[in-house]
């Protein structure tokens, strides 16, 4: 099997120009079970807002899933899955399909065949089980995996349990055949350029970087990053976003990433105007993301806003102990108030009874 041939051609094309991806949220009733309905009606919103694909199973949908307390990850993947089928059906419009992949080799290889046999198209893989692992053992871990399914590198920041991974392990990362695309979610700059620098040197030009840096998206989406490999120069830009931030207001997370790319494909001076737009951005992902107590409440402050709009019924998570920090919802009060061009609650409004039929 070619590169090319990892994923369907119009999957692996709308990969590579850029897409808006959230990171879905996970809905639970007040007894903390599967909401379906808002499970299904977040699904509509997402791809109403014009996102091109959906990640499930990730980091933002709840580790916990996976314990078999909950038993969520087949029900929360198949019904996804299914709502994505739906959309295409009705549209003729392919939305990428990734799925989250975690744990030791054998669990990770089991949840991948899981998402291949339910339509996904790529795996997020996190090594974050492998914790201390050399790079030759990640690297072995990794490719096990994208036997089974086309991989989507993730560098998770430290704060909810990633870890350091050198230049020379995303190097070899992207030498693996069926990897498609990374993730870039350090919160960190001089990590983000080892990423980035070691595709480069790595010679791929296949590979679809996508932004997860929340704290940090337009200006991902706007730098040029250019090195000089091999005696010539190479430039790789972010096409896209895969984003628990883009999990929220997501219309206008659409709009800024077509803003982005039209300036990025220009190749002039970045208005003032962006610059201005990118602290905001900051700023409430800031609040919502709860920063100001290493990401405590990052999922809870997700649920929040999407509860404030009518998307989910409450903020609650598997974990009880999860929830919005002392001040959080006054510090997201503050950000909706500072800047209400971000939100989309317009657009939910008009469509919210449409998405919630059954």
């Amino acid at each position: 099997m070619t590169k090319s041939e990892s994923l369907p051609a119009a999957v692996g094309q709308a990969l590579r120009r850029g897409v808006v991806l959230p990171a879905m949220p996970l809905a639970l009733t007040a007894a903390r079970r599967l909401d379906e309905r808002r499970q299904r009606t977040l699904c509509r919103y997402y791809l109403a807002a014009g996102a091109g694909g959906l990640a499930v199973g990730v980091h933002t949908t709840q580790f916990a899933i996976r314990e078999p307390r909950h038993g969520l990850l087949r029900p929360v993947l198949a019904l996804v899955a299914e709502e994505l089928a739906r959309h295409e059906s009705a549209t003729g419009q392919v939305p990428i399909r990734i799925a989250g992949v975690c744990g030791p080799t054998d669990q990770a290889v089991a949840e991948a065949a899981l998402a291949r046999d339910l339509g996904y198209h790529a795996g997020l893989i996190s090594v974050a089980a492998l914790a201390g692992a050399n790079i030759p053992t990640l690297l072995t871990h990794c490719r096990a995996v994208a036997e089974v399914i086309p991989l989507v590198g993730f560098y998770l920041q430290a704060a909810v349990g990633g870890q350091t991974l050198p230049v020379p392990f995303w190097r070899q990362f992207a030498e693996i055949e069926r990897v498609v695309a990374i993730k870039v979610a350090p919160f960190n700059r001089y990590q983000t350029l080892d990423v980035v620098r070691a595709v480069a040197e790595s010679g791929r030009d296949d590979i679809a970087l996508y932004t997860g840096n929340d704290d940090h998206i337009v200006m991902d989406l706007l730098t040029p990053f250019r090195f000089k490999i091999r005696g010539r120069m190479v430039e790789l830009r972010f096409v896209g976003g895969l984003l628990g931030q883009w999990a929220v207001w997501t219309r206008g997370a659409v709009e800024l990433l077509a803003e982005c790319r039209a300036l990025a494909s220009g190749g002039g001076a970045v208005p003032g105007e962006m610059l201005r737009r990118a602290t905001e951005i900051t700023d409430a992902n800031s609040a919502i993301f709860d920063a100001a107590n290493n990401f405590a409440g990052c999922i809870a402050g997700v649920h929040e806003v999407l509860r404030r709009q009518g998307l989910l019924e409450g903020t609650w998570c598997l974990d009880p102990r999860e929830a919005l920090s002392p001040g959080q919802a006054e510090e997201i009060d503050r950000v909706c108030r500072a800047y209400p061009d971000l939100n989309d609650d317009d657009f939910v409004s008009r469509h919210l009874e449409q998405w919630s039929a059954p």
